[in-house]
């Protein structure tokens, strides 16, 4: 496996918080913003949800326009460091009510996703349980954050689907199970939404353009880092209010580990890219009950948070 520093934030964590108070790391809430007076200046930072502040980790290292999200993943343990002596010195504080929330990673490298990987949706689907990861992908220009439009295309089956998703903290290749778990910096939620027509009835069959358009990835609202067991989270959707997904991750097919030693054998893995691990049932096509112009969608993950995006129709096809 390659790479030989980085984040192991699974595997020592002994407690259950849900977030971290000021100055502790084991847990973190890692988010990318922007001051609302500066919308376009992105930045890195710790959420302190407790004391309604973000730490700014991009004001602490000195840097603005080149230090991303992938540039604090990459630094590893020396990223660590200075994400503790900035929440220890209690400097670089900014209200969260002057902030933008920009996704979690604004542009990763790849978008991997896992198709039928809860027990439950494939029961839904009827179809088997997989015998190996549904590998799929978006790509990089379909993320969008929390509170950012859903664009209406020109489907008439645009679907939802709320997913975990696997944040990569470093280099990986040909990852042995057993130490899959030292490769990821967090967790955060995602919502993989589908034009099912695309998808299935058009493109000869191909999933990739009825997965790939613009704004089908939001994700967010922040990474969170060590997670005791991210296999045991209730995950939930709601539209309009309405909950029509509700299950836990517990029902995974293929747990994080596996997947992150799966797709190291076929393509590298680079600090910051995502793997969407999968949806559990109660999407739309199981009923065919689509989304529509105006609809609100909630993607909520337990211990993580939620996102919220608006179906708005789009005139660009």
């Amino acid at each position: 496996a390659a790479g030989s520093t980085g984040f192991s934030l699974l595997r020592t964590h002994t407690h259950t918080h849900t977030h971290a108070p000021a100055g502790h790391t084991d847990t973190m809430r890692l988010v990318t913003f922007a001051l609302k007076h500066v919308p376009t200046l992105q930045m890195v930072g710790v959420e302190l949800p407790e004391e309604k502040q973000v730490c700014n980790l991009s004001e602490a290292v000195g840097k603005f326009e080149s230090f991303s999200m992938q540039a604090f993943l990459r630094m590893g343990d020396e990223g660590r460091k200075l994400a503790r002596n900035a929440l220890e010195s209690g400097k670089f504080r900014i209200p969260l009510d002057a902030i933008v929330r920009k996704a979690p990673v604004p542009s990763p490298s790849k978008v991997v996703c896992i198709g039928l990987n809860y027990v439950d949706h494939c029961k839904e689907t009827k179809l088997p349980i997989p015998k190996e990861p549904v590998v799929f992908n978006k790509f990089p220009s379909s993320i969008s954050a929390d509170g950012d439009t859903i664009p209406l295309y020109n489907t008439n089956e645009l679907d939802y689907e709320v997913e975990l998703v696997i944040v990569i903290g470093k280099h990986a290749r040909n990852v042995k199970r057993s130490e899959a778990m030292d490769y990821i910096a967090g967790f955060t939620v995602g919502h993989d939404v589908s034009a099912r027509d695309y998808q299935i009835k058009r493109n000869g069959g191909q999933w990739f353009l009825g997965k790939t358009m613009r704004g089908y990835a939001p994700t967010g609202p922040a990474i969170v880092t060590n997670i005791d067991n991210p296999h045991n989270l209730g995950i939930k959707c709601t539209v309009n209010g309405k909950v029509v997904q509700n299950s836990n991750t517990s029902q995974l097919v293929f747990k994080t580990e596996e997947l992150v030693s799966h797709c190291s054998k076929f393509f590298d893995l680079e600090a910051g890219d995502l793997i969407f691990t999968g949806t559990p049932p109660g999407v739309g096509l199981s009923t065919n009950t689509f989304l529509n112009d105006g609809d609100k969608v909630t993607c909520e993950i337990e211990s993580i948070g939620s996102i919220t995006n608006t179906v708005v129709r789009s005139t660009k096809a």
